[in-house]
């Protein structure tokens, strides 16, 4: 996209995370200012490229495990762009009647992931903003798709570091987790900050001096996102993607152990 199609209200030339992330999967829906952090960060590493596909990869394994628990509805905050292997692909390949709400507060992502979503008896993209879940929770369409006194699988994949602690995430994060019937599910996968701290230090000054929150936590603080959910086996992954003991091993064409201990994961469940 050029700066010229922002719609209103958008400053084209402040990167956004998902527009970043869509341009380092090869979209189109992004702007000058989004490639160009995107380069900078491909110069610091080079392999993101290949990461960013294997973590879409990784999404499909943490909704196929949720639909083999019998989840049927999925609430994916801070969603970005749908992409390959998204949520609902893999969840309705596997199980057609599940329903999905995608949440994002840019503009930009919600109106080409509506353009993109034509199926709004299973699927909707809510403009919104993530860190506040009253809001969040009382949307027409999340309502109007999703029931809270049923099991929902709640995905903040790559979201929660891109939140700074002046907006108190875990507060935000401990509303979601209340909302929801046990048996529920919280899946999250967050940018470690006490494991390549030379690497995760440059990325976020990347993001810094391009007007961008970048937030790694150590693990105890990733932790603490799940509250007294109780952590699935393996528990709090730090590494190889392929520890995971669901999913097809074969979805794995690329993954520098090293390089993947720059990201915490873990799927968490209420009793």
């Amino acid at each position: 996209m050029t700066d010229e199609s922002a719609p209103p209200g958008v400053d084209p030339t402040v990167p956004n995370a998902a527009r970043v992330y869509d341009y380092l999967l090869g979209g189109k829906d992004n702007f000058k200012a989004d490639r160009e952090l995107g380069d900078l960060v491909m110069q610091v590493l080079p392999e993101t490229r290949d990461h960013i596909r294997m973590y879409r990869s990784m999404v499909g394994r943490f909704v196929q495990y949720l639909v083999g628990q019998g989840i049927r509805q999925f609430l994916d905050l801070g969603s970005g762009l749908p992409s390959h292997q998204n949520v609902h692909e893999v969840a309705h390949r596997l199980a057609p009647d599940a329903r999905v709400v995608y949440v994002d507060n840019d503009p930009v992502v919600c109106a080409h992931g509506r353009a993109l979503l034509e199926e709004p008896e299973r699927v909707a993209m809510v403009q919104a903003d993530a860190r506040d879940p009253a809001a969040v929770l009382a949307d027409p369409q999340v309502r109007g798709l999703l029931d809270f006194d049923r099991p929902v699988a709640l995905l903040m994949l790559f979201f929660l570091h891109m939140i700074p602690d002046a907006d108190d995430p875990h507060a935000f994060t401990a509303a979601y987790r209340d909302a929801l019937a046990p048996g529920s599910y919280l899946v999250i996968s967050h940018v470690a900050g006490d494991t390549l701290p030379e690497r995760t230090d440059r990325i976020v000054e990347l993001y810094r001096h391009a007007g961008t929150s970048m937030n790694p936590r150590s693990e105890a603080e990733v932790r603490r996102f799940f509250g007294d959910f109780e952590l699935t086996p393996p528990g709090l992954v730090n590494g190889v993607v392929t520890v995971w003991p669901f999913g097809d091993e074969t979805d794995t064409p690329f993954w520098d152990p090293d390089l993947a201990k720059m990201i915490y994961s873990g799927i968490g469940f209420k009793k």
